[in-house]
């Protein structure tokens, strides 16, 4: 039965994939709709699936393709691989109701053929992914996702933006892909199997070098800093629907490989925990830090994920420290909140991208100071997107509380850890998380106040109307996810047999819901209801516009001011004035302009590298066959000397 569910699921991706590129032609919208429900079937039977190797507790070996000896695509599906499938698949099932009306609001009637295919082959390729049984599998099936995402992110090739989005995403994960390949090869070379096993005899040295690898090829497609600069060109770029499959569960199939390869392959060292607490902490605290200056809706919510992707890697490595120095039960507490926020940032963050694409639809634009006033024009978009908001702001009782609550328990006992140094290390993660969490939720009061309320500040923002049914019912089901995920977490991880120490979300739900009702209702009874209309007094303007309005510069104002020596802040002010005194003010312009400093300290150097020494090899092709065959020596004795180093 498990097993038909699971194939059942691939081949259903597989038609829905086939089905506009074969029979588009006969009925293009009709065709791609039922691509995409073939999507949504696919992925409710992978939920299924994944749901119930989760309840029963499973390990399920399935067959695959077999090619040369040794190498071959097999599956297998236990705990961990069910969780990250049972994520893939909820959000690919929401995100393809959406996309069935989202899909047609491009012009290239052709290429919304190639979008509704290659969305299939993209959830596919990511859920087999996470299926694979051995690292053959798991490259071939990372670079079907790494293509399809590719092609997906240029969808809109004709633009510029979208062509340096692609050029800068096709580096990045095939540099991503050159670290694995590494770290692949070298557990190959040292086991002679490609099986994703349990390997104890691997010495210090080889493991250390293999960790480093995997966290350099996984950290890239993950968006760790200071590898992340691929995210805030890529989602902006791509489609919505993409971004918010992209954000909400393509950067999690790298996490699951690094807790895949660091749990179950390799024997974690205590530093490994230090290092990957510092990275995410790193990544958490700078990700909200450039949120915070951002003003395109779609960028804002990239860096966020490169937030959020620390803060499960704060658990992640305070789970290793913990086990490593024989605390197994708050390892195992800091291991489920970061799984947990695994789940809840894929639910939250793709409803977040889902309810921007509709508005950047209706509204004409990116930039949310063009925006205003949508809350009326599209109420349940709003509603959504706050739900999304209040979610990843970690307040309660949504879901993104309950899952950061439980990495705080686990930070808050870093005391029973002997290592003094370790001890003072976790509080002052724990303080910057704190931090960030504080911050997140200033972002999002800009975000959904400069949006949705006001007044609309373009044509477009005041001509929006309500986004269709389909990219309405997507968006939907996730918000009930956030406040159902929050509200029965303890009861949740009851069902899946665990016992986790966390206060009843359900509970505090409604107590919360309880004292709403009572401060309404006592303001209803004893409050003066008579009511004056007026306009706001303007200095003797008489009308006022939305020129008047908070903007999203002058909120973020203060933060960018206080982070100046993270953003490197430059005011200019550009003014006239009446007078010579500079007293009476005629008009002006100001403007913050922000150094992009990994790109300009980071990657511009490394790329102008590259290029000298493509210059320097470039000059080396003279022509002769004897200088060919010299360079091909000296490479075969350096590949030697490398491989006999390592045996």
């Amino acid at each position: 039965m498990l097993s038909f569910l699971f194939y059942a699921s691939l081949a259903l991706l597989l038609l829905g994939s086939a089905w506009p590129l074969v029979f588009g032609r006969l009925g293009g919208r009709v065709s791609r709709s039922m691509s995409f429900l073939f999507a949504v079937a696919g992925s409710v039977l992978m939920f299924a699936f994944s749901a119930l190797v989760l309840y029963g507790n499973l390990g399920l070996r399935l067959p695959g393709f077999g090619m040369l000896p040794g190498f071959g695509l097999s599956f297998f599906v236990d705990r961990l691989s069910a969780f990250f499938m049972l994520a893939i698949s909820f959000v690919s099932g929401c995100v393809g109701v959406y996309s069935i009306a989202y899909a047609e609001h491009g012009v290239h009637e052709k290429r919304k053929s190639v979008l509704a295919s290659l969305l299939s082959v993209f959830v596919l390729s990511m859920i087999l992914v996470v299926a694979s049984d051995n690292t053959f599998s798991f490259m071939f099936f990372w670079e079907a996702m790494s293509l399809a995402s590719f092609l997906l992110v240029v969808y809109d090739y004709e633009k510029p933006e979208s062509r340096r989005a692609g050029i800068f995403y096709f580096v990045m994960t095939q540099l991503s892909t050159v670290f694995l390949l590494a770290a692949f090869l070298m557990l190959y070379g040292h086991s002679g199997s490609f099986a994703i096993q349990p390997m104890p005899y691997l010495s210090s040295r080889v493991m250390t070098v293999v960790f480093l690898l995997l966290f350099a090829g996984f950290g890239v497609k993950a968006g760790v800093i200071p590898f992340h600069k691929w995210l805030p060109y890529a989602h902006p770029a791509s489609p919505s629907n993409i971004s918010a499959l992209m954000s909400g569960v393509m950067i999690k199939v790298a996490v699951y490989g690094l807790m895949r390869f660091v749990l179950d392959v390799l024997a974690p060292d205590s530093w490994w925990g230090t290092f990957i607490l510092l990275a995410g902490t790193v990544s958490a605290f700078l990700g909200v830090i450039y949120a915070l200056k951002e003003h395109d809706i779609k960028r804002l919510l990239a860096y966020h994920s490169i937030e959020n992707i620390g803060i499960i890697l704060i658990g992640f490595g305070a789970c290793i420290l913990f086990r490593s120095y024989g605390l197994p039960e708050i390892a195992f507490l800091a291991l489920a909140g970061s799984l947990f926020h695994v789940l809840n940032h894929a639910v939250f963050k793709s409803l977040l991208f889902l309810t921007a694409g509709s508005v950047v639809e209706a509204a004409k634009t990116r930039n949310i100071e063009e925006m205003g006033g949508l809350a009326r024009r599209m109420p349940y978009t709003a509603l959504f997107f706050l739900v999304g908001s209040v979610s990843i702001s970690a307040l309660p009782p949504f879901n993104g509380f309950a899952s950061e609550l439980l990495i705080f328990q686990a930070l808050l006992q870093s005391y029973l850890i002997g290592s003094k140094v370790i001890q003072l290390v976790m509080m002052l993660c724990l303080s910057a998380f704190a931090l960030t969490s504080a911050l997140a939720a200033a972002c999002f009061v800009k975000a959904f106040g400069i949006t949705f309320l006001a007044a609309p500040r373009s044509e477009c923002a005041k001509k929006a109307v309500e986004a269709p049914l389909p990219m309405l019912a997507g968006p939907l089901v996730l918000a009930l996810s956030c406040a159902l995920l929050g509200l029965f977490s303890p009861q949740l991880f009851a069902l899946a047999g665990f016992n986790v120490p966390m206060p009843d979300m359900l509970v505090i739900g409604l107590l919360m819901l309880a004292s709403f009702a009572v401060v309404y209702l006592f303001v209803r009874v004893f409050s003066n209801n008579a009511s004056r209309v007026a306009e706001t007094w303007g200095c003797g303007i008489l009308s006022q516009d939305s020129r008047m309005e908070y903007t999203a510069s002058g909120f973020s104002e203060p933060v960018v001011t206080i982070f100046k020596p993270i953003y490197h802040t430059k005011k200019e002010s550009h003014n006239l004035f009446y007078d010579l005194h500079k007293v009476i003010f005629r008009s002006g312009r100001g403007e913050i302009k922000l150094m992009r400093f990994f790109e300009e300290y980071l990657y511009l150097p490394v790329a102008r590298l590259g290029e000298l020494v493509s210059k320097a090899f470039n000059r080396l092709e003279n022509g002769s066959l004897d200088s060919y065959i010299a360079y091909s020596f000296i490479a075969v004795v350096l590949f030697i000397v490398i491989l006999g180093w390592y045996a």
